[in-house]
């Protein structure tokens, strides 16, 4: 390939990349559900990033709670404290605090469990695709197999190895990495399936077939020329399997394999307060379980937003 062919071939692709950019906007803007949904994500992260100052109540200080204010009814209701908007738990937690310190660890298991998937899967369907032959047989067997295990069933196996090698208290320091793991191991998958099907059809484009004459590694092939033109089915996957991890670390979390009630997310403190659920202390568990599924909802929302505005055949 000639400079001049690369300048314009360069110049054709920031043309297209920024025609896509407008067309996205555009949709953005006129989508009031995407709007909403990227507004409550948002607000969600923020609220879980900056826990320790927007707080009014640190619910992991010993120290500071008192049993006195234990199981106190949010605001609006009968014996109600002012100082506690969503009540509290039957530790004197602060209801409201711990939902954000919660969302704050389970945004960041969703977020890290699927990263790791994303990497495993985007490199494995690279190879299957643009290799192809028994190394491709090979890659989609193993992916057939894991989608035999669900989730749960995989966490329940790794959490039960961890507990055989590092014992009750060690497991609980990597509960965190051991619910990442769990997670990525069961949604690399579907990242691997589409990345090789978009392979399969980009590497006999005329692009790659000018890359590979010029002496260009494969590997290098895979990643500067036919990784961009995969990525963005990738986007999408990675935008609803954020929800799904979330869901799958609270129902882990919730089932008592996740993590520890010293630290809890979203889904320990849903099971705590389905404690006191028929006792009258409704909010322990209602509270926390309503913010777990409007944020999903939101990010499945900005999820089916995405796939709409890649896609122009399904706007």
């Amino acid at each position: 390939m000639s400079p001049i062919s690369d300048n314009l071939d360069t110049e054709r692709r920031g043309v297209v990349f920024r025609l896509r950019q407008s067309d996205m906007l555009h949709s953005f803007l006129r989508s009031k559900i995407a709007m909403l949904s990227a507004l409550i994500t948002l607000a969600a992260i923020i609220g879980a990033a900056f826990a320790p100052w927007l707080a009014p109540h640190d619910p992991f200080d010993l120290a500071s709670l008192s049993i006195l204010d234990s199981q106190l009814p949010p605001v609006g209701m009968e014996g109600a404290d002012p100082l506690y908007l969503l009540g509290t738990d039957d530790q004197g937690r602060d209801v409201f605090s711990g939902i954000l310190y919660g969302a704050r660890i389970s945004l960041a298991v969703g977020f890290v469990s699927v990263l790791l998937a994303a990497v495993v899967g985007v490199l494995l369907g690279l190879v299957a695709g643009y290799v192809g032959g028994r190394t491709d047989a090979i890659i989609m067997r193993i992916a057939e197999v894991q989608l035999t295990f669900p989730a749960i069933l995989i966490a329940l196996l790794i959490d039960g190895v961890a507990r055989a090698v590092f014992g009750n208290l060690d497991r609980e320091r990597y509960a965190f990495w051991i619910l990442v793991l769990s997670i990525a191991l069961s949604f690399w998958v579907q990242f691997a399936r589409t990345v090789r099907g978009s392979t399969l059809v980009e590497r006999n484009k005329e692009y790659v077939q000018a890359a590979r004459l010029i002496g260009i590694p494969p590997f290098l092939i895979m990643i500067r020329h036919v990784l961009p033109n995969v990525i963005g089915p990738v986007l999408v996957i990675a935008t609803i399997s954020l929800g799904l991890a979330i869901i799958t670390e609270a129902t882990l979390s919730f089932l008592g394999v996740g993590i520890p009630p010293t630290q809890p997310s979203l889904g320990t403190l849903v099971r705590i307060g389905n404690d006191f659920l028929f006792s009258g202390e409704w909010w322990i568990a209602m509270f926390p379980g309503f913010a777990l599924a409007i944020l999903v909802l939101a990010v499945n929302l900005l999820g089916d937003w995405l796939r709409d505005a890649l896609n122009p055949k399904l706007r």
